[in-house]
């Protein structure tokens, strides 16, 4: 278990600069470095008192992975201790000052526009070597969808949201855990909540992709005006 007293205060090297969003632990904001001055993305999470299990697997998904363009790098975690109000936990990321392929859909859709299939293409192949470099590092993601693939200013598509990745170990190649947004999830992990000799692999983060191509083309993804919970029974079938 991770302990904030091993975590350094952020303030010995970063300043908000502004709000840029609401993640779901907390607010997200832009943050400087003061020695460099370059840029970054903070998620802080606050008052906490005790270590999330998603924030602590993100954590250590972050720290193991090796850098890759398609994934977001990581810059390190941080404390910021607090009597009065509680203390602050700071997740600090590469900036991607584009937001998600979902809010661009969303935008286009508004103009009465649409991603044209170039553009869906390039996103899904950033996508999918981003999936490349997590499988073959034995990570499932779980979560892939249009909110959890950013884009920069540059160009670049980026994997970001590790909360429910899962690390995979050469004694277990498979998990049989039921986790995700149920519109992306694949029928096998579905099947973990329902059957309890179920299990997948990380070929269930391809259909969720496939899910997301949809959801680029269309605006959003299949089942999406039915009940969330209706979908974990219409999806297998």
């Amino acid at each position: 278990m991770l302990g904030f007293e091993s975590l350094p205060d952020p303030t010995d090297t970063w300043e908000i600069i502004e709000t840029i969003g609401k993640g779901t632990y907390g607010k997200v904001y832009k943050v400087t470095n003061k020695k460099d001055g370059s840029l970054a993305a903070v998620k802080i999470l606050d008052p906490i008192s005790d270590m999330d299990e998603e924030i602590e697997a993100e954590y250590n998904i972050l720290q193991f992975l090796p850098n890759h363009p398609n994934v977001v790098k990581f810059y390190g975690m941080f404390y910021k201790a607090d009597r009065c109000v509680g203390g602050q936990l700071w997740l600090v990321l590469e900036l991607c000052n584009g937001g998600s392929v979902t809010e661009l859909v969303k935008n286009l859709l508004k103009c009465s526009q649409r991603l044209d299939e170039a553009m869906i293409s390039y996103i899904l192949y950033g996508a999918l070597m981003g999936l490349q470099h997590l499988h073959n590092n034995r990570i499932i993601h779980r979560d892939v969808k249009g909110n959890n693939i950013l884009l920069t200013t540059e160009g670049g598509v980026k994997l970001v949201d590790f909360g429910v990745s899962a690390q995979l170990t050469s004694t277990r190649l498979r998990r049989n855990t039921s986790v995700g947004t149920p519109f992306w999830m694949a029928p096998e992990v579905i099947a973990c909540e329902q059957q309890y000799d179920s299990s997948y692999d990380a070929r269930c983060d391809v259909w969720s992709l496939g899910i997301t191509a949809i959801e680029l083309g269309d605006g959003d993804p299949p089942l999406f005006d039915m009940h969330p919970v209706k979908t974990l029974f219409k999806i297998p079938r």
